[in-house]
């Protein structure tokens, strides 16, 4: 029987470890980090009382990974089963940098080793995950904490923070860096966050100083009422396209030049950018200049926001006939059919008795939806914590 010598390749161990991390990629990540234009990735965390004021006070601190669209949690979850990154031997390396069953190395203290020499320089014993969660992230419980609260209670009195008087409509560069500013510190993508922007019908206002603001949903309120009498007092058709300009001067007091506008404008061009038709809805970045509203959505907005002003609370509950009759007269005349309970977003009114109801926030409707998915996903994440089980599924 012939013999034949057995190749061996020495393997090598380095100290200190050099420190890798396995990151468990999603496809559509992975592709899009493959992808000619790859963009660039953002490591993005709120500060610890933004964090606290958000999620939980007892909460740890968190990294997420953000794309200009998407983003993941980072999590590391320890594994079972290490994995050793390895690097070919470069011909000698020292002894006391290595850990190697060999002969001893001569009086240079260097072992020369082959070719076929591999050396361990990192171990990963825990694997990174990107989790998103199944209704995925949203930047608006962030936006509300970080943008000042305007909150017109009447029409002499406007809480802006401190003043309410604006020194002049700020150019479209001014309120970009405004908001890029706010945005580095919401942990989310830059695409989430101007979607919570305009959900809010948050605005850039020059009052003494460039701020951010969130109108309150009493403010929101106001606008849609003074912006559907403008529109009907000047022939504007809402369901066609109108100059957002026209709806402005609208709303203003034709009889004496000098009063101060009942609002900022960049709240009423907020308001008109947050319901109308979103394939005709600009980029942030860009002003608003022609706009048009879809009937059904917009009554569902108002109906929602004017419940949300008058009974926020389950102490503050109003009659269902009342709200009704309510909602139909802040609509224009041909809408009031549409002004129906069916027709408002799922989850955003409780009923304490079968006679009145009251608003409940997004966030509370959030709780209940991820209290009845919780058991899926902590089984999905269990299914998901050793990678060689990932890699073999995929193979």
């Amino acid at each position: 029987m012939s013999t034949q010598d057995s190749r061996r390749i020495l393997f090598t161990h380095t100290r200190p470890q050099e420190g890798f991390r396995l990151l468990e990629l999603t496809p559509e990540l992975e592709k899009l980090l493959t992808s000619k234009d790859a963009p660039v990735l953002e490591l993005k965390s709120p500060s610890t009382a933004l964090a606290q004021a958000v999620v939980d006070p007892a909460a740890h601190d968190y990294v997420n990974l953000c794309t200009p669209t998407q983003t993941y949690r980072i999590r590391q979850v320890q594994s079972s089963n290490s994995l050793h990154v390895l690097r070919p031997s470069r011909g000698e390396i020292s002894q006391a940098d290595i850990k190697v069953v060999e002969d001893e190395a001569g009086e240079s203290g260097a072992l020369n080793l082959p070719d076929e020499a591999v050396t361990a320089i990192a171990k990963c014993s825990s694997t990174l995950e990107l989790h998103t969660p199944p209704g995925g992230f949203s930047a608006v419980p962030f936006l509300e904490k970080s943008l000042r609260l305007y909150d017109r209670r009447s029409d002499d009195d406007i809480a802006m923070g401190g003043s309410a008087d604006s020194t002049g409509p700020l150019g479209s560069r001014e309120m970009r860096e405004a908001r890029e500013n706010l945005f580095q510190d919401i942990p989310m993508s830059t695409v989430q966050c101007e979607q919570g922007w305009m959900e809010l019908c948050a605005f850039v206002d020059g009052a003494e100083e460039t701020a951010c603001w969130r109108p309150s949903v009493r403010s929101r309120l106001a606008v849609w009422k003074r912006l559907v009498e403008g529109a009907f007092l000047q022939g504007i058709d809402l369901e066609k396209q109108f100059l957002v300009g026209d709806l402005w001067k609208s709303v203003l007091d034709d009889e004496d030049e000098q009063t101060e506008p009942p609002f900022p404008r960049a709240l009423l061009e907020a308001v008109v950018r947050r319901i109308c038709i979103a394939d005709e809805r600009p980029p942030l970045a860009d002003d608003i200049i022609w706009a048009s509203f879809d009937k059904v959505e917009c009554t569902q907005w108002v109906g929602e926001t004017y419940l949300g002003a008058t009974a926020p609370t389950m102490s503050s509950a109003i009659g269902r006939n009342d709200f009704l009759r309510a909602w139909k007269d802040c609509l224009p005349e041909t809408w009031r059919g549409e002004a129906v309970l069916s027709k408002l977003p799922n989850g955003c009114y409780n009923s304490p008795d079968p006679t009145t109801i009251y608003f409940v926030e997004p966030a509370q409707r959030q709780l209940t939806s991820k209290t009845a998915s919780a058991p899926a996903t902590a089984a999905k994440a269990k299914n998901t914590r050793n990678w060689h089980e990932l890699l073999k599924g995929r193979r």
